[in-house]
């Protein structure tokens, strides 16, 4: 088997994997899985709203559920734990499971579609958008959407910095597919750049250290003595100007 056989069978078992715990935790508010490959086995961490019912009692449940992964998947020395979600309300798993669940109990989906998107919006999103699609009013099929705030619909940006969470509200008329795309709060985009200011250096005068407080005194003497010299040159000046008159008259 060459290599990219082997990573593509691992990538559909993991999608597997996923859509498997999905279901068995649907009521705990499944939140998504993370999944790591150790030299000791492979660790399953798995995101709740309440991970709580996913333990269950003196992790019975969760037992359970590891010993069917390793049945039906092949894993060996799995080791499976619950995590609690920190912000609910900005997992679009979770928020895609709400508005379907809302539409099952026989909510207007304008009703549920604007509800979930001011509650995603005041958890500090960036920007939110929700699609449902299907039999909504009428015998035809329908697709309505609910945005709010800054949405990036396809390309690198929308791969990173966009959430996406699916699921499926099963009515009389029909099954009725939802869909959550949610911003992250911290999503940075490419063209919000920040201009740095340029450093200007501070050039300080620079003092002569060799100048210390005796050279001081000696100048003052000096410009002293100069001072001293030039009154008595204007005195002999005046002294002579005034014998010159004398010698006239």
């Amino acid at each position: 088997m060459t290599v990219v056989k082997e990573m593509i069978e691992e990538r559909v078992r993991r999608v597997q994997v996923h859509d498997h715990v999905q279901k068995r935790t649907e009521r705990a508010g499944f939140g998504g899985l993370s999944i790591q490959r150790t030299p000791l086995g492979t660790h399953v961490r798995i995101s709740a709203e309440r991970p709580g019912l996913v333990i269950g009692r003196k992790g019975s449940d969760i037992q359970r559920l590891t010993e069917e992964l390793e049945r039906k998947f092949g894993y060996e020395n799995l080791q499976v734990e619950a995590g609690e979600v920190e912000k609910f309300a900005l997992n679009p798993l979770i928020m895609a499971a709400k508005v379907a669940n809302a539409l099952e109990r026989g909510w207007n989906y304008r009703r549920a579609g604007n509800s979930m998107l001011q509650r995603i919006m005041d958890a500090g999103a960036r920007g939110c958008q929700i699609t449902i699609a299907g039999k909504l009013t009428g015998l035809r099929h329908r697709t309505e959407k609910f945005l709010s705030g800054h949405i990036k619909f396809c390309g690198e940006t929308a791969l990173e910095l966009m959430d996406v969470g699916i699921a499926q509200a099963k009515l009389k008329p029909g099954t009725i597919g939802v869909k959550v795309a949610i911003m992250k709060p911290n999503a940075r985009l490419p063209d919000e750049i920040e201009v740095v200011k340029p450093e200007i250096p501070v050039i300080e005068e620079e003092k002569d250290e060799n100048v210390s407080g005796e050279g001081e005194e000696e100048i003052k003497e000096e410009a002293q003595e100069k001072e001293a010299k030039n009154d008595e040159d204007t005195n002999e000046s005046e002294k002579k100007d005034e014998e010159k008159k004398e010698a006239k008259k």
